[in-house]
């Protein structure tokens, strides 16, 4: 949600407001009804309602489809960025009361109840800024505060996603009680690095379909920066997956020894990164790390059979995308970062990052408790499996579609050769243009529509000149 410039009625906000400051409010989300759970229990026995549904459901409409997708139209300044953002707000403020409403179900204290008001906190202040910004006041003391405003609305709205799919994870948990005393570090583990690889797909589809004049803007290959990242994450594993002074167990060494090659393989990948003349240079690093960590995972020893074939199908998956990943950077973009002369993505590069997020959603689907109760529900890996594939086509499809939006509202239409009297081709999706310079302004543009009055100067924005369909 990189802008909410909306205009909301002042009694939403000091509802909203009301409701974040409750203490009463806060208590009963988290821990009413708490004389229906058994003592050392996480909930109660009774099934979820209809209420806890309806306020699940429309949890997930406002701030997993209809926020991401107010997001992107206000990055590229389009008209209808503020009505879906009003409508995101009245559904989430709505859903929200909903969730302290339920019957059914009870739920002891909980993590999804006290990270719910830190949500709503964010969108609160997203409202106050837009608010703010929509008075275009530039004139004395408020040209500063309008600057922080801006940046503040930016930084939130760009977290918001990400806060976002936390929470939904942090239900999920709570509605089903689980990662609970020692199953936490398991849990932590399991959606930390599951949800990283779905980060990690989503991030190389962005930067395949729309970023990569910003990429050249930097001066860096792709594999420079994702071996930084693997050479970090390496040395976090090393020494955080032992709990150091107590017995070794056989999880602990494969972890510890992973992080080792994680760090010792991204290093070399960082120093392979550069040409001899300094120039970015495309390497196999990365894709070979996937692949051997794919490798390692469908081994890992599980207590149930049912978990070993979803770790199984989950390193198999993880391997494919590695594997697919070096035969794209090697064998198909032959070290370029694209080949397709309309500037589109050639279509066995879409393979490494949807095999990226299906091996998040298979890996945050296999924790013990997980696998505990699709075992005893008498549900095959197949079918399992599958469902989580389902899960993953279903990401992959929505990053695509808003990327897609993002990339028809903002890159202005190619114009014909010199000498030819064609119309202008479609909007090209990986961020080309005639002139680098102007894609790499857009990539840096961070207001949004509204935020600017008629006397300001304009600053470089994702638009180029094409205002149809926009805020002016």
């Amino acid at each position: 949600m990189a802008g909410f410039s909306n205009r909301v009625p002042s009694s939403l906000l000091l509802g909203l407001v009301g409701i974040l400051t409750s203490a009463p409010g806060a208590a009963a989300h988290g821990g009413h009804n708490m004389e229906k759970i058994a003592e050392g229990e996480a909930m109660s026995k009774e099934p979820l309602d209809a209420i806890l549904w309806t306020h699940i459901l429309l949890m997930m409409l406002s701030f997993g489809i209809i926020f991401p997708t107010g997001m992107v139209l206000g990055i590229v300044r389009n008209r209808w960025h503020v009505p879906v953002q009003v409508l995101g707000t009245i559904i989430a403020v709505l859903a929200y009361f909903l969730g302290h409403l339920h019957k059914g179900r009870a739920f002891a204290q909980n993590v999804h109840a006290s990270f719910s008001n830190w949500l709503m906190l964010m969108l609160a202040v997203q409202i106050v800024f837009g608010i703010y910004l929509k008075f275009h006041i530039t004139k004395g003391f408020h040209g500063k505060i309008r600057k922080v405003a801006v940046y503040g609305h930016g930084i939130i709205g760009k977290a918001m996603p990400v806060a976002a799919w936390v929470q939904m994870l942090f239900g999920g948990i709570t509605a089903l009680g689980f990662c609970r005393d020692d199953h936490l570090g398991q849990c932590l583990a399991h959606f930390i690095m599951g949800s990283a690889f779905i980060g990690y797909g989503i991030m190389l589809t962005i930067v395949m379909l729309v970023g990569q004049a910003w990429l050249k803007s930097t001066g860096r290959s792709q594999e420079f920066f994702d071996s930084a990242i693997i050479a970090a994450w390496g040395c976090v594993n090393t020494f955080t997956e032992h709990r150091w002074g107590g017995a070794w167990v056989a999880n602990d060494i494969q972890h510890t020894t992973m992080g080792v090659i994680w760090w010792s393989a991204g290093l070399a990948g960082v120093w392979l990164s550069r040409k001899r003349d300094g120039a970015p240079k495309r390497n196999f690093i990365p894709g070979f790390v996937i692949f051997i960590t794919g490798w390692a995972m469908s081994a890992h020893p599980q207590h149930l059979p049912l978990s070993t074939m979803v770790h199984t199908a989950f390193g198999y998956t993880l391997m494919a995308a590695g594997l697919t990943r070096i035969i794209e950077v090697a064998f198909v973009l032959r070290d370029r970062n694209t080949i397709s002369e309309d500037g589109d993505a050639n279509s066995f590069q879409y393979i490494p990052p949807f095999l990226l997020y299906a091996s998040g959603f298979l890996f945050m689907g296999a924790t013990e408790e997980q696998m505990e109760l699709i075992s005893d529900a008498g549900i095959t890996h197949v079918s399992y499996v599958l469902v989580l594939y389902s899960f993953s086509f279903l990401i992959f499809l929505f990053t695509n579609m808003l990327l897609h939006l993002y990339a028809t509202n903002s890159a202005p239409a190619v114009p014909p050769k010199d000498g030819e009297d064609a119309p202008p081709r479609a909007p090209r999706m990986n961020g080309h243009a005639h002139t680098d310079s102007r894609q790499i302004r857009d990539a840096e543009e961070f207001e949004l529509a509204g935020l600017m009055s008629d006397d300001e100067p304009e600053s470089p924005s994702t638009l180029g000149k094409n205002n149809e369909g926009r805020v002016d």
